[in-house]
């Protein structure tokens, strides 16, 4: 029973929402655990009889197996999503995840590199190797387009437009978003492509693909990650550091210099101003700094 609706919920997420299918696929797990604890229970139950009750039993079953709140609140989203759903095709006629509430998630400010630890992390990438040429083209794109993880790997060739200086990116949602891109990325990008990507042989599927691997297939996330992280330890630097962290420092160096929220958000390709807020906070803090130091009023308090 269950499995029906569950099929045709991922399928208006696919057609009609337009999600990846990273997001259905995450989608399809979530709501299967609400189905593996309605089997638990031994409930012979559709979406039309599940109650609240149930649901907030799920939501303490949940937090019981260790998972944290922001796994709980994504989960709960999903179910909400899947009840709209219901709602709109009537197989429910209530909702009854109205008053279900996720727990309060605190709001952590991102870790973010300084420009200096940024070119001190960079300046440890090895270049007199065929990847190091690649590492630094990665790096200097990450930050100069602060890119996510997946948009960097999945960047194309075709996507290029380095004589006009964009570069064109495949977002969260296959949405896509034309990016400006500085001139020492563009620069070391051309010498990647030209000096290196040029003689390396592509497998299957991968021929218009920009940074690859030395079997000639598309990088992967984690190898990213493994990047980063040691050439973090090379530069000594402490912080909790990743991908991200280059897509921080670029939105939160962008806001400190004075530029406008629109446009953060565009390039950075929020669905919604309130996620790029968040750098307005970052933003305050820098401001205080700068005061307690450079400001005669604020000195020595």
């Amino acid at each position: 029973m269950w499995e029906s609706y569950k099929k045709g919920f991922l399928i208006h997420l696919e057609l009609e929402k337009s999600l990846s299918p990273n997001t259905i696929e995450a989608y399809s797990l979530d709501l299967g655990k609400l189905i593996q604890f309605i089997e638990i229970m031994q409930k012979k139950v559709g979406p039309n009889e599940l109650k609240l009750a149930d649901l907030q039993a799920y939501v303490k079953w949940i937090a019981e197996l260790g998972m944290s709140e922001r796994s709980q609140s994504r989960i709960i989203s999903g179910i909400k999503a899947f009840y709209k759903y219901c709602l709109q095709e009537e197989i429910v006629r209530q909702d009854p995840t109205e008053l279900l509430s996720a727990p309060k998630l605190k709001k952590a400010l991102p870790d973010t590199l300084t420009f200096e630890e940024i070119e001190a992390l960079i300046a440890k990438i090895d270049q007199s190797k065929p990847e190091g040429v690649r590492n630094k083209s990665m790096m200097e794109t990450l930050y100069s387009c602060g890119l996510r993880v997946t948009e960097l790997i999945n960047l194309r060739r075709s996507h290029l437009y380095l004589d006009i200086g964009f570069v064109r990116v495949i977002g969260k949602g296959d949405k896509e978003r034309l990016i400006p891109i500085g001139s020492d990325a563009i620069k070391h990008l051309q010498i990647y492509l030209q000096e290196i990507r040029t003689k390396q042989v592509e497998k299957k599927g991968n021929e218009d693909v920009v940074f690859l691997n030395r079997r000639g297939s598309k990088l992967s996330r984690i190898m990213v990650f493994y990047i980063i992280k040691d050439l973090a330890i090379k530069a000594e630097i402490k912080k909790t550091i990743s991908p991200h962290t280059f897509r921080h420092s670029f939105a939160t160096h962008l806001v400190e210099g004075g530029a406008d929220l629109r446009a953060v958000q565009e390039m950075l390709g929020h669905e919604s101003i309130t996620t790029t807020e968040i750098y307005t906070h970052l933003d305050r803090n820098f401001l205080r700094d700068t005061l307690n130091r450079f400001h005669p009023g604020f000195k020595n308090k």
